[in-house]
């Protein structure tokens, strides 16, 4: 073991798209700040930022049921939409800027266009997506959004998911074209591969065991190297931990008060996967339909046109699984050792609140192939086995915290729990995720860093215009904006055109 300490600026614990993207706006607000990263896989984006891991939608609310819902009195509420659509707008704005300034290239390579659609049977299902659709359609976000609930029409937008379906019910359809594919995996490795060319030290295959306050406010963290057993002691001013669901174990290793209490649930996601040219060619879309009753929200069925590695292939999914691991390559004692006596009655509570939800987990693990496949051809009729493999995906480790809502509730979604001092954040939970990053990134700088922010100004609003600004308020803007990074990411300019006519 050496003694010998070495001293950085920041620390970035985990190689994935939220330290990548924190890493890329450090670098820019502050280049000469020294910057390392742990990683203890062998690269970068390997666990839920892998383009094999993750959903890949470029999630902004365009076709995602579960982020609107029907108020007591009928009307749609589409705030949670509205929120992760200007979410997304900021993460392409970021995007725009690092290929503009030259900083990344080939944006083709992380970002595709692909039409967005919902997609409902049943009188109840049908009537909630017209009333989705005239909400969501007169806000300037969701200019371009289009709706049918004719057979013929929707044969024309969905023709695999409608070839021998059986037109019994009523069903609809929204579709946006402007939506957008995102291989995650693919930008991540690229986010590194700057970072490194502009001095940042990343280090794969390192393990961080250990996260202490020095007596300055400062950070020691014990790194151990996973094939040598070596360790190193680092210290760092600030240290991100964006180590996705091994995120917890390392914020209650900090000892922060603001760790406290909290827990964390694990998920596994399976995916059925399709690479047949000739049936992967009769669908170009994301289409995503309503999750069964008492299924997770992250469950949302959903058929993807996916662009990985130059080949297009569609996914099907997810199924929910249960597994105790809290990373796909991490330990079968994760739950168990994130138990502590500051979060064991939180819990004990969530235990007993969610005793269906484990039962609901437990039995999708236990689905065979065939159940599988009867699920699949809810949304295509014809599927056949041979043409669909498994492909197991990322975990994802939802927070569970004492809420007004009671005791052990189990949060969907992300947060930031940060130190009073700003010299530590954690980035817990998972969707929308990848896709908000850079505004989850964003909140970690003013979380973290309150003093810089007012000097940093400019230059945020240089990287990111609409900063700062509510993006429905000003359609003028929001023009501009799907104009200027329809132009730089590759993308069509079609939704540029219909919003000019809004």
């Amino acid at each position: 073991m050496s003694n010998k300490q070495s001293k950085t600026d920041v620390i970035l614990i985990g190689a994935g798209i939220m330290s990548a993207t924190l890493g890329a706006l450090l670098k820019e607000l502050v280049p000469d700040w020294e910057i390392k990263v742990f990683e203890r896989r062998a690269t970068a984006g390997e666990e839920s930022s892998n383009e094999w891991n993750n959903a890949g939608t470029g999630h902004a609310s365009l076709c995602e049921l579960n982020y609107t819902s029907a108020k007591p009195d009928g009307t749609i509420d589409i705030s949670k939409a509205i929120k992760v659509n200007e979410e997304f707008q900021v993460s392409k704005q970021f995007w725009s800027y690092l290929v503009d300034s030259g900083l990344i290239r080939n944006p083709k390579d992380f970002i595709m266009q692909v039409p967005h659609m919902s997609f409902v049977q049943g009188e109840k299902d049908v009537a909630f997506l017209k009333k989705r659709f005239e909400a969501m359609s007169s806000n300037p976000l969701f200019a371009g959004m289009e709706y049918s609930d004719d057979p013929d029409k929707l044969k024309q937008w969905i023709p695999l998911m409608m070839t021998e379906r059986a037109v019994e019910q009523p069903m609809a359809a929204t579709r946006i074209q402007s939506g957008t594919d995102v291989n995650f995996g693919s930008l991540t490795r690229m986010l590194f591969k700057h970072l490194s060319g502009k001095g940042v030290h990343i280090q794969y295959k390192q393990n961080v065991d250990d996260i202490k306050r020095a007596a300055d406010g400062s950070w020691n963290l014990k790194v151990r190297d996973i094939d040598s057993g070596s360790v190193e002691r680092h210290n760092a001013k600030f240290v991100f931990i964006g180590g996705g669901g091994g995120s917890l174990h390392l914020l209650q290793k900090s000892g922060i008060p603001e760790g406290k209490g909290i827990g964390g649930f694990p998920v596994s996601g399976l995916f059925m996967v399709c690479q047949n040219p000739e049936v992967v060619a009769q669908h170009h879309a994301k289409v995503y339909g309503k999750a069964p009753v008492g299924a997770p929200p992250m469950s949302v069925p959903h058929l993807d046109t996916r662009f990985i590695e130059n080949k297009e292939s569609l996914l099907f999914g997810p199924f929910a699984g249960f597994t105790p691991k809290f990373l796909k390559y991490g330990s079968n004692l994760d739950l168990i050792t994130s138990v502590k006596t500051s979060n064991l009655t939180t819990m004990m509570a969530a235990g007993v609140k969610n005793v269906p939800l484990t039962t609901y987990l437990i039995k999708q693990v236990m689905l065979s192939k065939e159940k599988r496949m009867e699920a699949l051809r809810e949304f295509v009729p014809n599927a056949k086995s041979e043409d669909w493999d498994l492909l197991v995906a990322g975990q994802r480790v939802q927070i569970i915290k004492d809420t007004a809502a009671g005791k052990g509730t189990l949060q969907f979604g992300t947060e930031v729990i940060s130190a009073a001092d700003g010299s530590i954040a954690a980035l817990l939970g998972a969707s929308p995720g990848a896709s908000t990053a850079v505004s989850v990134m964003l909140e970690v700088i003013q979380k973290c860093f309150p003093q810089q922010v007012k000097a940093w100004e400019p230059k945020l609003k240089e990287m990111i215009p609409s900063y700062g600004v509510a993006l429905q308020k000003k359609p003028e803007l929001i023009q501009e904006i799907h104009a200027s990074t329809a132009r730089t990411l590759g993308l069509s300019t079609k939704q540029e055109q219909v919003l000019q006519t809004v």
